[in-house]
């Protein structure tokens, strides 16, 4: 009862936030300052396109920062002296704010090179000649939080509040057939809905059905697999580069050609998964718990469909037609900056308001894993602008010519840094390298092979570590509350190693 209290006062505590942000931006619009700065962004290309660096990046000892950050969360829970401290989400953000200081602490004292800013506009930022480079330091952090986590994390954070929202109940029994049914449906719905919408339908639904049994870690890695990354490549709402890649000029159904792709790796998935639960896992439970798996089952039943159904495809068509870089069809109005992100904030509230409480209790819903994404990210979003600016400036010297360069160059990169922004970068370089090469730009002034090789790396890489994409650690973090014992951040690594690597060299060999 207390507990359903205090998820009831912080549920209104939010509301109150989201109405406070909506008012603020109504007084901001007021102002005219969103209008202001999207006729910026559709003078000098969108917030959201990475500009290309003016002169030398930085140091390579700057990425210390961001590998130190990955090394925390990959080592420190498997220490004994820190494994509880770093299940506190406040001390997640010690560790990744105290490195991302470090990072514009760089920026301010010791970067001499112009940089690349990128929002709300492409422009270039001279260091100051004597003194602090806080025009700098302010870019970075514009690249950084305004232009890229802002987006990402509010997109995140409303599929996961509205789809937790729907509640999919169901002990059905957990053989090996229903569980890879459950996967499938949720690899074609992350196209539909999104990774993230598809994996917080789904994953409540698998847990609860497996609960008798004692060997679920797999199911959830192949959950990850599939649910969380390589079912997403259908669609450009199914994974945020791809959405990227939508307003950098790709059409918007262009990523339907990448259905062989997309049918062989997570049909082959699939496969993996029943022969594995089949003829390994499954025999391997006690009689008692598999007799009680069989007894306790009931159909499917569904809460909460009624309004976050709706409220999913608001957010959804958010995603499509709400971005600053681009007029609305038919209109010819240009959405205001942030905008898109209002209105699904606004949905949230709706969907806090209006939907089933009780739908919402039965699921267990807290915030704790979307905020440790959030902490987490945070961090590895400043950390990773060095990484980046030299990964943009190799990519105009490396020379990157065959498809399967990109897929694994792209991909390579997808596991360890953000997908979106790696998938930018390599899309400006198979742009220029179309030019110079005077290969025939068929899609957005690319060449096709090189636009389906990013794609495919970006999309389905991501699902090689738990910082590849952001739904895979939600997945985690919902798992272990639930009791699941989820493998650690090199563990999961010999899952994804053992079983995507051989999957991707049959994927790069056939169709790149």
């Amino acid at each position: 009862m207390l507990d359903a209290t205090h998820r009831s006062t912080g549920h209104r505590a939010l509301v109150w936030m989201l109405a406070l942000l909506l008012a603020g931006y109504l007084v901001a619009v007021a102002f005219g300052w969103p209008q202001q700065a999207t006729k910026m962004i559709a003078a000098g290309g969108s917030h959201d396109q990475m500009a290309p660096l003016a002169s030398s990046p930085p140091s390579y000892w700057t990425v210390a920062p961001f590998v130190l950050l990955l090394l925390a969360i990959a080592v420190l829970p498997l220490v004994p002296a820190t494994a509880h401290w770093w299940e506190n989400n406040l001390h997640r953000f010690y560790v990744a704010g105290a490195l991302a200081v470090v990072t514009l602490v760089y920026y301010l004292t010791l970067h001499a090179q112009p940089l690349a800013g990128h929002w709300p506009a492409a422009y270039t930022v001279l260091p100051a000649a004597r003194g602090l480079n806080v025009a700098q330091t302010t870019a970075v952090l514009g690249n950084a939080l305004l232009a890229e986590y802002v987006p990402f994390i509010v997109l995140l954070f409303s599929l996961y509040t509205i789809s937790g929202g729907i509640r999919i109940e169901g002990d059905l029994p957990a053989h090996p057939r229903t569980n890879t049914v459950i996967l499938a449906a949720g690899g074609l719905l992350a196209s539909l809905v999104g990774t993230t919408g598809a994996a917080m339908l789904l994953l409540r639904l698998l847990l609860e059905t497996n609960r008798e049994r004692k060997h679920v870690q797999h199911t959830v890695v192949f959950f990850i697999f599939v649910v969380c990354n390589c079912g997403g490549c259908l669609l450009p709402l199914g994974d945020p580069p791809l959405f990227l890649g939508y307003l950098m000029g790709v059409p918007f159904l262009w990523t339907s050609v990448l259905w062989k792709e997309w049918l062989f790796v997570n049909g082959s998935l699939l496969a993996i998964y029943f022969l594995w639960d089949h003829f390994w896992c499954y025999p391997r439970e006690r009689a008692a718990d598999l007799a009680l798996e069989e007894t306790r089952v009931h159909r499917l039943r569904f809460g909460g469909v009624w309004p976050n159904a709706l409220l999913l495809c608001g957010v959804i068509l958010s995603v499509a037609l709400l971005d600053p870089s681009k007029p609305l069809p038919l209109v010819g109005w240009r959405p205001w900056l942030y905008l898109r992100e209002v209105v699904q904030l606004a949905l949230v509230a709706l969907s806090l308001i209006a939907g089933d409480r009780q739908a919402r209790r039965a699921n267990r819903f807290t915030y704790a894993a979307i905020v440790e994404v959030a902490v987490l990210f945070l961090g590895i979003f400043i950390c990773m602008q060095p990484p980046l600016e030299i990964l943009a400036s190799s990519g105009r010297t490396v020379r990157l010519s065959e498809p399967w360069h990109y897929f694994w160059a792209t991909g390579g990169l997808s596991s360890v840094l953000d997908n979106a922004p790696t998938y930018v970068v390599f899309f400006q370089t198979a742009k220029t390298f179309t030019y110079q090469a005077g290969l025939t730009p068929t899609v957005a002034g690319i060449s096709e092979p090189l636009l389906v090789a990013i794609s495919l790396g970006a999309v389905f890489m991501g699902a090689m570590t738990y910082i590849g994409n952001g739904p895979n650690f939600m997945v985690r973090a919902i798992a272990e509350r639930a009791g699941v014992r989820m493998p650690s951040f090199f563990g999961y690594m010999l899952y994804s190693g053992a079983i995507l690597l051989p999957l991707f060299v049959l994927t790069a060999l056939l169709f790149l």
